[in-house]
């Protein structure tokens, strides 16, 4: 045979090289992953745009009994109903938008890919989806399969590329959210439970602080205070960290030692102005946290509670938490003030605003961005700045970062603003704001 035969077979060979990687290899780079693949171009393609994009995996509980009652094919039959049903919820409800699809990556249940524009409400924004469609699909499986106990198990994770490839990345935050998922003794729930517990334990958490300015003097009025974990680590990106901390139970734990940098921060930069901190409702809520305060107060005696704001942030319900009212009562005692986060992103924060009549009101991004191009966001402006008038609250305008946006707040006489346009996240240090 001529040697162009040979060399067509040799180049053939090579290619065919690339895809049959060794085994080593296959671990961490799976061929459902390093083949082209609709799914890998949409998380690239939704990172490219500056989305988030988190990995939920759906486990049925009770998988092993099922598949002791049922043959293989019957099995995988269920598999696929489970995949249509939750298709069929999911492109019903309100989060149709935010779904990139769903697979069967993971053999045991499902992996929903969704991407997420507001980084800030993204952790809730998962709870709230999940915790709305998952009900839907126990339903819809058991209609289908009444004659079985149907449960899911379910984790997240967002994918996180550092200094990897999006392959890499998707293919890690997939495994992480299987164990988040099956939380099994000796899985990677464990040891993340582990190092979230460590880094609390040993304090690994770094604060920062965005100003937020006065738009009648143009100055520096408060600083809301943002959290990072250990740099260099995936818990560097508060996504991360705050949702891995969730899903652990440590939550209370993460807020608490946040509470105690910030005031450790503002003493050692010897700051007057107000200051903006993050807390969820279940912190706020829990029996725990006021004995935990008054423990701190006595440890920093500096610390002037009117300066300090209780952040009450994501969409989450205030309903069912037996302490969260009364907490809220002896903050107020104690000369705290209470802000109400995310106003105008959905009917949970409205709710809680007319039952806790809060001091300040922060408006959410999603009203302000681009509102000097739409006028139906600014009526709902208006609507909430006459809220807050009913309510005796002052406004903060969250998300501003053109000149453009900052304008409209100015003309509808809104108190306060924060955004890019102004500063980034940084030190608490007023000389490293340049305001115009």
């Amino acid at each position: 045979m001529n040697s162009g035969f040979w060399d067509m077979q040799f180049r053939r060979i090579k290619k065919w090289n690339k895809l049959f990687l060794p085994h080593h290899k296959l671990r961490y780079y799976p061929p459902k992953f390093v083949l082209r693949d609709p799914v890998l171009e949409g998380v690239y393609r939704a990172l490219s745009n500056g989305q988030q994009v988190a990995v939920v995996v759906i486990s049925t509980s009770n998988l092993r009994e099922l598949s002791q009652q049922l043959e293989l094919n019957q099995l995988n039959e269920y598999k696929e109903e489970l995949r249509i049903g939750f298709k069929h919820i999911f492109e019903d409800s309100v989060y149709k938008n935010d779904l990139l699809v769903v697979h069967d990556y993971y053999s045991d249940g499902l992996t929903i890919f969704l991407k997420i524009n507001d980084e800030k409400q993204s952790v809730m924004q998962i709870e709230n989806m999940l915790k709305t469609l998952t009900p839907k699909l126990e339903r819809w499986i058991y209609t289908k399969y009444p004659y079985f106990n149907h449960t899911f198990d379910i984790g997240y994770m967002f994918i996180e590329r550092l200094h990897c490839t999006t392959q890499d990345a998707l293919y890690t935050a997939q495994q992480q959210a299987v164990a988040m998922a099956e939380k099994r003794i000796q899985s990677r729930y464990i040891e993340t439970l582990i190092e979230m517990r460590d880094i609390i334990q040993k304090r690994e958490i770094t604060l920062l602080a965005q100003p937020i300015i006065d738009l009648s003097t143009n100055k520096i009025k408060a600083w809301e205070v943002l959290t990072r974990g250990p740099k260099g680590t995936v818990f560097e990106n508060p996504l991360q960290l705050f949702s891995l901390a969730r899903q652990s139970n440590l939550n209370y734990d993460l807020e608490l030692l946040v509470l105690e940098k910030a005031f450790k921060l503002i003493n050692r930069v010897g700051c007057l102005d107000d200051v903006f901190i993050n807390f969820t409702p279940l912190t706020l809520g829990n029996k725990r946290f006021i004995p935990a305060l008054n423990k701190l107060l006595t440890n920093f005696p500096e610390i002037k509670p009117n300066k300090i704001i209780f952040e009450v942030t994501e969409r989450d319900s205030i309903e069912g938490l037996t302490f969260f009212h009364d907490n809220i009562k002896q903050l107020r005692q104690k000369g705290f003030r209470i802000a109400v986060d995310d106003t105008g992103a959905g009917y949970s924060s409205l709710h809680t605003i007319s039952e806790l009549l809060p001091d300040i009101i922060k408006i959410d991004r999603s009203v302000i961005q681009d509102i000097d191009t739409n006028k139906v966001k600014e009526s709902m402006l208006k609507g909430l700045i006459l809220i807050a008038k009913e309510t005796g609250s002052l406004v903060v305008a969250e998300g501003i970062e053109k000149k453009e946006e900052a304008d409209v707040l100015v003309r509808n006489q809104v108190d306060l603003a924060q955004g890019y346009f102004y500063a980034k996240p940084g030190t608490l240090e007023k000389e490293r704001v340049a305001l115009l």
